[in-house]
């Protein structure tokens, strides 16, 4: 069976950041998994009809997570690859803002490409922690909607408010 296709390709630049501190990386990533609590599809759901509305469901989320962020994923990709021969430590984790996420999908349902945001911490070769993630406004301005631009805007100062309730400076890149 074959489908008709139309294909359309849009290039875009992406932004990453990588904020270079003196954190401990076990100290920062306990401090990362504490601000941005577990939350999987299967728990949201659950909560969501615990809640009975959206309304209820992301003022809940809110209260529990100043940030607005969840975790609903994460990997430690250096424990494995420490039998490769890398001793450093690192953590990736895949951080949603359900109710950003919601008006995103409302204007366009292929902004759940890029509205979760994919964090990244490892030790850095001296002492020290490299934190980086991609900027999700810059990367949502190419739906060229002015809607979803400003929605990823919003993402990015919660992303920076993230940021600074970890201790570290909100990063250039997410300030208005």
């Amino acid at each position: 069976m074959s489908y008709e296709v139309d294909e359309r390709v849009t290039e875009y630049a992406a932004r990453r950041v990588e904020l270079v501190t003196n954190a401990h990386f076990e100290a920062l990533a306990a401090a990362f998994e504490s601000a941005v609590p577990e939350l999987t599809d299967a728990a949201a759901l659950d909560r969501l009809a615990e809640d009975g509305d959206w309304q209820a469901f992301t003022r809940r989320l809110a209260w529990e997570s100043p940030s607005g962020f969840v975790r609903v994923w994460s990997s430690r990709p250096g424990e494995l690859m420490n039998a490769a021969g890398s001793g450093r430590p690192s953590g990736v984790w895949l951080i949603v803002n359900h109710a950003i996420g919601a008006r995103l999908f409302r204007h366009d349902p292929a902004t759940v490409l890029y509205s979760p945001v994919r964090v990244e911490a490892h030790a850095a070769a001296g002492a020290g922690t490299v934190l980086a993630f991609d900027v999700p406004g810059a990367r949502l301005r190419s739906f060229g909607t002015n809607k979803v631009t400003q929605a990823g805007a919003e993402l990015d100062r919660a992303l920076g408010d993230l940021v600074e309730d970890l201790g570290l400076p909100r990063p250039v890149a997410l300030r208005r």
